[in-house]
């Protein structure tokens, strides 16, 4: 069998090994005694090490087995956690992480035997358990054999209800070779291995079982057949006889290093038990007098031999098996998923193109109500309830898009040699995956900056009456349609006045100019690209190094990005994201005889406002609402088209909100509320983002979608 087949399942679980390896050494840094962390540290790791073993990565397996010789030292006590140990561990971390991004793209890990890491991991090894070998021997103990000491003894005498392979009929050949090894002097064994019902490709795992074993001998027989097995015509649970050099407990402990597998129980066979593989022979020379009386007697009325013996064994009743809860869940590519949604939204343009004539045909057709009327509402609320399932098939936790960002602020930490805390709440929050894979980047860009601008020095915080440790916080939370991502610190804050010089220095604007803009306008400043309050550019950032990118990414994601700000006390970067970005909810208006479409998300009221309400503050229109002065938008001018309404009019206007900044959009007419589906325009159109994309409406016709975020 061709082990390439299973490098997506490599991949995928050795991802997973990876973070769990993260995210407890960076537990393990701050708790060295939490045996927690240690054993599931030590269980990625040797998971991986086997995975690694099995693919061929020989590479990868040999670093990953010199990190799990340290682990076991840990483990036992016999070397201590230092800071020296855990940057090394950290080294060998990056480096396997280096192996699998190499595997992804290439299928192959490369040549890379990063010697340099391997012999330190080795001299540490030696050092923390001292130059006898007495000690070191303890240390290096190998995982698999800790594994099986608790097990060993149910490897010998195994539950006979769970030892399937005594079921599996051998032929004369099978039983001959079995013997012939025996009297050469090696082992035959007899396994029933079981593999966790949450397993979604359980021939792979099968089959990786197989090549444990085969490490140290060769599987004769199974059951089912090594055919069925691949074409997974079976349950979870399937048995087999191998000869093998190693001992019982070794073998088994290879099997349960497989993930995914439940449970394994064996024993080693004599000639004798050969012949009758049911092990009868064995239960008969081990069972008690009274046993035997009973296998001898004749069955009472309603009576059942084998189960007195196993009430015997269990010391009472038998209790039933509890059936583990299975997780129904599958992966999916996420093209399929696209697929699906493209489906979807051209789904929805088909109603609303039938929308349309039912609505025509009702008012040219007089009186009583149309049929398809009924159908077209019947249908209606069929594809609003098959785009959210869709929508919520595509919704994945933002936890894969921050997951690595603890990691990186202890490097940050280090390297910068301040003292931080990174602290996230709301990682269960759902976006679109899409979204999700777009938004680490801008995310981890805000996060170094708050490490190396935001946060003093140790000294400058005592100063300040400040804790040592800075407060680097990731705060996800939904609000309506939107995803909100706050990331900010308790540092020192952006100096408005120091950027305000900054810009008059750097000829980004005259001293007048400057002077005149508001503290919002000099902070929206840092985000124009190329521009930096660093004094000199480091690896990791300046307050403005990489904050264009931010902005760049986020709004072309259809989200925006604000700064609250208090010099002295810190700064929080808000970024707000839409749930998904295929259909949405519209106001459908007119602006000069066109079609347009504004997102329902970012509309608050709409108002009917008398022309005598507009007023001139610093020559621009505003309208005073509820107490509240809004600045007026007439989208004819800033499309360029000439409005249909008379100057005399009230005029219509659409109040938006960005943050906690409104504005009123006036449009010639309100058409009403429609589902849509969202196109991009690539670039064809570039109008300073104020369009984000197009529609098709249900007559045929193309909207333009206007992105009010754009306009404020």
């Amino acid at each position: 069998m061709d082990v390439s087949q299973y490098l997506g399942i490599f991949l995928d679980e050795a991802k997973e090994h990876i973070q769990v390896l993260s995210d407890q050494m960076l537990i393990l840094e701050q708790e060295p005694d939490n045996q927690d962390a240690i054993n599931e540290i030590f269980r990625a790791a040797h998971s991986l090490k086997g995975m690694a073993g099995t693919m061929g990565y020989k590479r990868l397996q040999r670093l990953t087995h010199d990190m799990e010789d340290c682990f076991s030292a840990v483990r036992s006590g016999q070397m201590s956690v230092t800071s020296e140990l855990m940057d090394v561990l950290f080294q060998a971390l990056d480096a396997i992480e280096g192996y699998v991004e190499t595997i992804q793209n290439t299928s192959d890990e490369g040549d890379n035997d990063n010697d340099s890491i391997v012999n330190e991991l080795n001299r540490l090894l030696k050092s923390g358990t001292g130059e006898n070998g007495g000690q070191k021997k303890a240390a290096e103990k190998p995982a698999e054999e800790a594994k099986a000491e608790a097990p060993a003894k149910a490897a010998s005498a195994p539950d006979s209800e769970k030892a399937e392979y005594r079921n599996i009929e051998l032929d004369e050949s099978q039983k001959n070779t079995l013997k012939d090894a025996i009297v050469s002097g090696k082992h035959v064994y007899g396994f029933t291995v079981f593999i966790q019902e949450t397993c979604l490709l359980k021939a792979a795992r099968a089959f990786l079982v197989f090549k444990a074993i085969e490490e140290s001998g060769d599987v004769v027989v199974s059951s089912p057949s090594s055919q069925d097995i691949e074409d997974e015509k079976f349950e979870f649970r399937f048995s087999l006889f191998a000869i093998c050099d190693a001992d019982i407990e070794k073998v088994k402990a290879a099997i349960m290093s497989v993930s995914e597998i439940e449970d394994a129980v064996g024993e080693e066979y004599t000639e004798d038990m050969i012949d009758s593989p049911s092990g009868d022979a064995e239960t008969a020379s081990e069972s008690t007098p009274e046993e035997r009386m009973l296998e001898n007697a004749p069955a009472p009325v309603g009576g059942n031999v084998p189960a007195a013996k196993e009430a015997k064994g269990s010391g009472g009743a038998k209790k039933p098996a509890v059936k583990p809860v299975v997780s129904r869940t599958i992966r999916v590519d996420i093209e399929k998923l696209d697929t699906l949604m493209n489906l979807v939204s051209e789904l929805i343009i088909a109603k609303n193109t039938i929308v349309s004539a039912a609505n025509s045909d009702t008012q040219t057709g007089g009186g009583g109500r149309n049929p398809l009327v009924e159908n077209v509402e019947y249908l209606e609320s069929v594809t609003t309830n098959l785009h959210e399932a869709v929508m919520k098939v595509r919704m994945v936790p933002i936890e894969s898009a921050v997951q690595k960002f603890p990691r990186m602020v202890r490097d940050l930490e280090k390297k910068l040699d301040k003292k931080m805390n990174l602290t996230i709440t709301g990682e269960d929050t759902e976006l679109d995956r899409t979204v999700v894979d777009e938004i680490g980047d801008p995310l981890m860009h805000l996060i170094r900056n708050s490490a190396d601008h935001g946060l003093e020095n140790t000294a400058t915080r005592i100063e300040r009456g400040k804790p040592e440790t800075g407060t680097i916080f990731l705060n996800a939370y939904q609000d309506g349609n939107n995803v909100v991502i706050e990331v900010g610190d308790d540092g020192n804050g952006i100096d408005v006045e120091a950027v305000r010089s900054k810009i008059i220095e750097r000829g980004y604007a005259s001293e007048e100019t400057a002077n005149q803009m508001s503290d919002k306008d000099i902070i929206n400043v840092l985000f124009d690209p190329g521009f930096s309050m660093a004094k000199q550019v480091t690896d990791i950032s300046g307050r403005g190094v990489g904050l264009d990118v931010v902005k760049s990414n986020i709004e072309s994601l259809g989200g925006d990005v604000e700064v609250k700000t208090k010099l002295g006390e810190g700064s929080t970067f808000i970024v707000r994201l839409p749930l998904t970005l295929a259909i949405i909810q519209a106001l459908m208006v007119i602006v000069g005889g066109e079609k347009y479409a504004i997102s329902l998300d970012s509309i608050t009221t709409i108002e009917d406002v008398p022309v005598s309400d507009i007023k001139l503050v610093q020559q621009k229109e505003v309208i005073q609402l509820r107490g509240t002065v809004i600045p007026i938008i007439r989208l004819s001018n800033v499309l360029g088209v000439e409005s249909t309404k008379d100057d005399s009019e009230n005029l219509v206007a659409v109040i938006v909100k960005k943050g906690d900044t409104l504005a009123g959009l006036v449009v010639d007419e309100l058409m009403g509320q429609q589902e849509i589906v969202i196109k991009s325009l690539g670039k064809y159109i570039n109008n300073d983002r104020i369009i984000s994309g197009a529609t098709i409406l249900g007559d045929g016709e193309v909207a333009l979608i206007i992105d009010a975020n754009a306009l404020i």
